[in-house]
C-alpha cells in the first residue's frame, strides 16, 4: 500500500489551515507543496511563507517540490519555514550532488526529481546523496493532466537501480494518479503517490479517494 502525499496546490486556499488539518484527520501521509517560479515551469504558485503559515496547524511530513530555476537560493528559506524534505529537479541544476548535500546540511531530506522525458542514465551518480526520488508522470506545471503510461517502465528501472545500489530511498510518483493508475506505479516499485485533483475533487470526498488510492 503506497503512502499518499496530498498536493496542497489543489486545496482551497481561502481556508488552507482548515484544509491541512482535515488532511491530517483523514490519514493522508505527507503534504506536497508544489513551488513554481514561472520560469522553470510557466505557472507561479507560492513561497515558503505559505508552508510556514500552516506548519503549526498540521503535524504531517511537509515536502516542498521546488520546480524552480535556481533552487539553491530557496533551500534555507524553506528549511526555516518548516519543510521536512526538499525536492529539486535534475534538469534545473548543474551539480545535483552538491545541492542535495546543501539540503541535507539544512536539516531536510534531499529529493531529486526527473521530468518524464529525462532519462535516468545519470541517476547512479547521485545515489549516495539523495533520500527521495521523484518521477513526474505528467509534464510539470499544471494539475489535472492525464497520466503518462510510459512512466511505469521508468519507475521499474528506477526501482532496479536503487536496489542495485542498496538504496532505501522511496520512489515518489507525481501526476495523474488515481484509483486506476496508482496500482500500476506501485506494482513497478513506487512507494509514494502524489495526488491532487483526484484527491480533492473525488465525488465521495477525501475519504473515498483515499480508499481507492490505497486499495
Amino acid at each position: 500500500m503506497p503512502l499518499i502525499a496530498a498536493s496542497v496546490i489543489c486545496a482551497d486556499f481561502s481556508r488552507l489551515g482548515e484544509e491541512v488539518e482535515r488532511l491530517e484527520q483523514v490519514w493522508v501521509d505527507w503534504l506536497h507543496f508544489d513551488v513554481m517560479d514561472s520560469h522553470f515551469v510557466p505557472p507561479l504558485t507560492f513561497g515558503p511563507l505559505v508552508l510556514q503559515a500552516v506548519r503549526e496547524r498540521c503535524g504531517l511530513t511537509f515536502n516542498a517540490h521546488l520546480m524552480v530555476s535556481r533552487p539553491e537560493t530557496l533551500i534555507s528559506d524553506f528549511a526555516e519555514a518548516g519543510a521536512d524534505g526538499l525536492i529539486v529537479h535534475q534538469e534545473a541544476v548543474a551539480d545535483p550532488a552538491a545541492l542535495l548535500e546543501q539540503i541535507r546540511a539544512a536539516g531536510c531530506r534531499a529529493g531529486l526529481a526527473y521530468n518524464p522525458s529525462t532519462p535516468l542514465s545519470d541517476l547512479p551518480h547521485w545515489m549516495d546523496h539523495l533520500d527521495m526520488l521523484l518521477l513526474m508522470s505528467v509534464t510539470p506545471g499544471w494539475s489535472g493532466q492525464k497520466f503518462m503510461p510510459e512512466v511505469v517502465d521508468k519507475v521499474r528501472d528506477a526501482h532496479r537501480l536503487l536496489q542495485e545500489a542498496g538504496s532505501s530511498a522511496p520512489i515518489i510518483v507525481d501526476g495523474g494518479l488515481n484509483g486506476e493508475t496508482t496500482p500500476l506505479v506501485t506494482a513497478a516499485g513506487a512507494t509514494v503517490a502524489v495526488s491532487g485533483s483526484y484527491l480533492f475533487e473525488h465525488p465521495n470526498g477525501l475519504e473515498g479517494a483515499l480508499v481507492e488510492l490505497r486499495r
